[in-house]
């Protein structure tokens, strides 16, 4: 009790303390707009252009992307301001649901859980970047309020991403300074106990060099998990970034993040097979809560310094430092219902299990983009370099739960305790300690052959190491694993333009896993059978088109590709890792993004996905997988968001999810239910400074699994499925002055 009274009191001086910090912050921009003089503030609108409502993108943030993304040969979606904005869209889960082919992974403990993405049947937790920078520290990306758009590139991508890319790869934008001065206040409530409250504001800098400015995003939040009301989640978080016009052609952007998270981990309900065990409520917590945790310190700063040298050379440095402190502790929901009375269960899996971690980062990348004529055709052309140093310094750690501890006929499986009442012995179990660094070249071209013909190409070198150490609790060492990977990448595209809104393309890439790929994630990945094995290897094929429609107001995409793992790690019968399997995965992309009026917008997006294990280890579980689906692999998905303006200022919206059965693992046939989630949201402007928003979630309140554990689980040990959330309402308001 007095634990949860302290957790209350400190959700009200958190909420407190970010209201405080957003007030005075408005107060101050006010105060700098009402010095500074209206008509150099009225110049420049079309800067904010991409936040002024349009669901079309014309062009990639990274500056590897020379050409708009109608020319690429790829495809990219992109998930725009105005889409998260009107799905009040918080998570990066949550945003990635507008992308079909996208699916999630439960968090494993052993493995650090935080976020689990899959593109198109394979693992993308290691392919995050933030502004074209790797981050790939295993966390809970959990608020949007400093992202601008996420654009997911799919396919094997080594070329621009590094290491990884096997089914695509996830760039964040993050929001930056701009030429008109804005400020904009938001406030939610919701069911589920919903408090937020956000501040952006904008500010040019008159008299400080050329066309500088700066921002500063706020944000403040607490809520319970709809469904799952013993869950909660708290946090806040600020941005600031300060554009410097060192001259007409040079630039400075300095940007810092920081962002607090405390939240209840949720590691679901326990599964047999993909299904519920009987007798089991979705809203069941099988955790401790006086023992599970999760908190969350990152912090961020980067220097983006851009020179023009002329209207056809540029060049831009990247420099980011970033620090993650994750101290968690979970629960799994495995049980045990053997050898205890019917409806009866004990505990499986790890129990009150920590894991302490800190990952730092120092990431450099240099880019020069120029445009020039060469034998008569036009190159665009961006070469640059790359260089990495992560790592992760690892405490694991447990409070000695065990079997002898539990009760011998076990706890009532539809009413957990959820309250650990009995000893707790807090010790640290283990450490390890982390490197991986990485140097890179690269250059991609775009060349004009015609007026209808343009020729992509890219190459990139990475040299690629990883360095682990294990030490027991006493600090004594007992392993050190080392790992080195040079690779050459390449990707190459043809594109046909037989009109001027029209595009048919066919392109050819490639990427590598090596061994130590996660390592400074989760920690995993090195040992005395994987340190010198070679990287898995990937390569793609996609034809596509893409038309812009309606006055190019309207975007048509659609693609047929075949994605191959051709030597993928497989556990061999005696223990030993070898390259010994072959997955493939080919379908069709469709997607539509716009303006159908002015008034009807709509971002959809289908996939197919037609996924198989061709070949596997020589074990009975190996000769079980050849010929199955991936696991977590829908065959058919699809997303919709649309709205339509209505007269007197009201906007309406819906939005629609689906995705078919899939596997629960890649070795047996047991299914995942199919599902449809449908959500809406009504809007009103009142006047030009104050906008309220309506959204519900889950409309129908429907029981769907969004997050699997691929295992199908067994009576001495289930697997466990996370759902995701019931029916939530949030009302909110932005008032911009």
């Amino acid at each position: 009790m007095t634990c949860e009274i302290a957790r209350s009191r400190s959700s009200h001086s958190f909420m407190a303390s970010a209201l405080g910090l957003a007030v005075a912050s408005a107060s101050s921009c006010s105060l700098a707009e009402q010095t500074s003089s209206p008509p150099l503030e009225l110049g420049n609108i079309n800067i904010d252009a991409q936040a002024s409502g349009d669901y079309k993108t014309e062009r990639s943030a990274s500056s590897k992307y020379a050409t708009p993304l109608l020319d690429t040969p790829q495809t990219i979606t992109v998930v725009p301001s105005q889409v998260i904005k009107e799905q009040q869209a918080l998570s990066l889960r949550q945003v990635l649901s507008n992308v079909s082919g996208i699916t999630f992974n439960a968090g494993e403990g052993g493995g650090g859980s935080g976020d689990s993405i899959n593109i198109r049947g394979f693992s993308a937790n290691s392919n995050i970047q933030i502004d074209g920078l790797r981050d790939s520290a295993q966390t809970n990306r959990t608020d949007t309020f400093n992202v601008e758009q996420v654009e997911v590139i799919k396919g094997p991508n080594s070329v621009f991403g590094g290491a990884g890319t096997t089914g695509g790869s996830i760039n964040i934008i993050s929001k930056q300074p701009q030429d008109q001065a804005f400020t904009r206040l938001g406030g939610s409530v919701g069911t589920d106990n919903y408090y937020r409250m956000t501040l952006d504001s904008n500010q040019p800098l008159e008299g400080v060099g050329q066309d500088s400015a700066f921002r500063i995003n706020l944000m403040g939040h607490q809520n319970d998990v709809a469904g799952r009301e013993q869950i909660d989640r708290e946090r806040w978080g600020i941005a600031p970034s300060l554009r410097l016009g060192l001259s007409e052609s040079t630039r400075l952007t300095l940007s810092a993040f920081h962002q607090v998270d405390d939240n209840l981990p949720d590691y679901g309900v326990p599964a047999l097979d993909g299904k519920r065990l009987a007798g089991v409520n979705r809203e069941d917590y099988f955790g401790w809560k006086n023992l599970d945790k999760e908190e969350i310190e990152q912090s961020s700063f980067t220097a983006n310094f851009e020179h023009d040298f002329n209207d056809n050379l540029r060049l831009q440095n990247l420099t980011r430092y970033s620090h993650i402190a994750r101290d968690t502790t979970v629960s799994a929901s495995h049980v045990n219902t053997t050898g205890v009375p019917p409806g009866r269960y004990r505990p499986a899996g790890p129990q009150g299990y920590g894991r302490d971690a800190t990952t730092e980062m120092w990431i450099n990348q240099t880019n020069l983009i120029s445009n020039f004529n060469l034998l008569g055709m036009r190159h665009d052309l961006v070469s640059g370099m790359e260089v990495s140093r992560e790592t992760m310094d690892l405490k694991t750690y447990g409070y000695g739960l065990s079997n002898a501890l539990y009760p011998a006929n076990g706890y009532d499986l539809s009413n957990p305790p959820g309250h650990w009442s009995g000893p707790a012995n807090k010790a640290t179990s283990g450490y390890t300690d982390t490197e991986l660094t990485n140097q890179a070249l690269y250059v991609f071209d775009t060349i004009a052959l015609h007026e209808q013909w343009d020729l992509n190409l890219g190459l990139r070198y990475d040299k690629f190491k990883g360095e682990a150490q294990g030490y027991d609790a006493a600090h004594v060492r007992t392993s050190d694993f080392e790992s080195t990977d040079e690779k050459l990448s390449g990707r190459a595209g043809l594109v046909y333009k037989p009109t001027e809104n029209g595009r048919i393309y066919l392109a050819w890439g490639n990427s590598f896993n090596p061994s130590a790929e996660s390592l400074a994630s989760t920690g995993g990945g090195l040992s005395a059978t994987t340190e010198n094995l070679a990287p898995e290897k990937n390569e793609t094929w996609e034809l596509g088109t893409k038309w812009e429609l309606l006055d190019k107001r309207l975007e048509l995409d659609a693609a047929v590709f075949r994605v191959e793992k051709t030597n993928a790690r497989e556990t061999m019968a005696d223990g030993s890792t070898q390259l010994a399997g072959k997955q493939r995965v080919q379908g069709v992309e469709v997607g539509v993004t716009g303006h159908i009026t002015e008034q009807w917008d709509v971002f959809a997006n289908y996939t197919f996905l037609d996924s198989e294990t061709l070949k596997a280890a020589n074990t009975a579980a190996g000769i079980a997988r050849e010929g199955q689906a991936l696991g977590n692999t829908p065959p058919r998905s699809l997303n919709l968001w649309t709205t339509y303006e209505l007269p007197a200022g009201w906007t309406l919206g819906y939005g629609a999810r689906y995705v078919s059965e899939r596997n629960v693992t890649s070795s047996t046939s047991a299914k995942l239910d199919a599902y449809w989630l449908h959500n809406a949201m009504v809007a009103y402007r009142v006047n030009e400074d104050l906008d309220l928003q309506l959204n519900v979630n889950n409309l129908f309140n429907k029981d769907y699994v969004e997050r699997v554990r691929q295992q199908n689980g067994t009576d001495a040990r289930s697997s466990a499925i996370e759902y995701g959330d019931a029916r939530s309402a949030i009302l909110s308001a932005t008032y911009a002055f």
